[in-house]
């Protein structure tokens, strides 16, 4: 019997490592995505939900201001966990060079060079092992110009809901991911131009949400829900709106493990 428990007792402290060892790659992911607060001072009229699926996530926000142009995104790197985290560091440095360093204020050109910077990170690997390793990001990407009014957004892979006047309106980005595959063609992103107006309500997710299982048949959330959920809660304060979401995905959940990492940023651009 003696055997078995020093057994149990070692693996106990082999996951009391790892999840220490975890728990400070959190601290680590955390300071370099901009925080909620630093998030809220930009854009105060915003929330931000975020569930990982484990203690760190793939999925994270960026957001930065520079003359009067708010940069914010919702980012999905490829796997949860460990590796997603990785990609996620990965990506805040690149976009921060972009943006702060290069001075690129196109979201379709930011993606563009995104994508660059992935496939070059990643190509050393392309002959080894690691080529098949799948290294990419789904990106929706927003620049909000305070003093023209405008919304400028590009998408990889994902897409943006703009609820206005009790109507929602889907802006589609591209389909491909950022920084994806060696072998398929360069993906090329465009930018979409909407004039924003006083009460607009914008929206910009990862699909964590919608893959969820649950509900009574345990079939995923799906789009069609979403949509439908936010043009019920859009005019509730920013607040309310995310305890809503995070109700209504957990009521959905149930038992059920969560499938993904979730993210859902909420804006009400501020005009005045």
């Amino acid at each position: 019997m003696g055997d078995m428990e020093d057994q149990k007792e070692v693996l106990l402290l082999q996951n009391k490592n790892i999840t220490d060892s975890i728990n400070y790659a959190k601290r680590i992911q955390e300071a370099l995505i901009p925080s909620e607060s630093h998030f809220k001072k930009i854009l105060p009229q915003s929330f931000i939900l975020l569930m990982p699926k484990d203690i760190v996530s793939g999925d994270f926000y960026w957001i930065n201001e520079i003359d009067n142009r708010i940069f914010v995104a919702a980012i999905d790197c490829t796997g949860h966990g460990v590796p997603g985290a990785f990609m996620s560091i990965i990506g805040v440095e690149l976009l921060r060079n972009i943006i702060s360093v290069m001075g690129i204020n196109d979201p379709a050109e930011i993606l563009n060079l995104l994508d660059e910077g992935i496939r070059d990170t990643f190509s050393k690997t392309v002959n080894d092992e690691a080529s098949n390793v799948k290294d990419g990001m789904d990106v929706s990407f927003c620049v909000i110009d305070k003093e023209n009014r405008t919304l400028q957004f590009a998408g990889a892979f994902s897409n943006l809901y703009l609820i206005r006047d009790n109507r929602l309106k889907e802006i589609k980005g591209q389909r491909y991911t950022v920084g994806f595959s060696y072998d398929l063609e360069k993906p090329q992103f465009y930018s979409y131009t909407e004039s924003i107006q006083q009460n607009d309500m914008i929206y910009i997710f990862t699909d964590g949400y919608v893959d969820q299982f649950g509900g009574p048949e345990d079939k995923k959330f799906k789009f069609r829900r979403f949509r439908h959920l936010l043009l019920s809660i859009h005019r509730y304060p920013l607040e309310v709106q995310k305890q809503q979401l995070l109700g209504s995905i957990n009521q959905w959940k149930g038992e059920n493990e969560q499938v993904d990492d979730i993210l859902i940023i909420g804006i009400k651009p501020d005009l005045a």
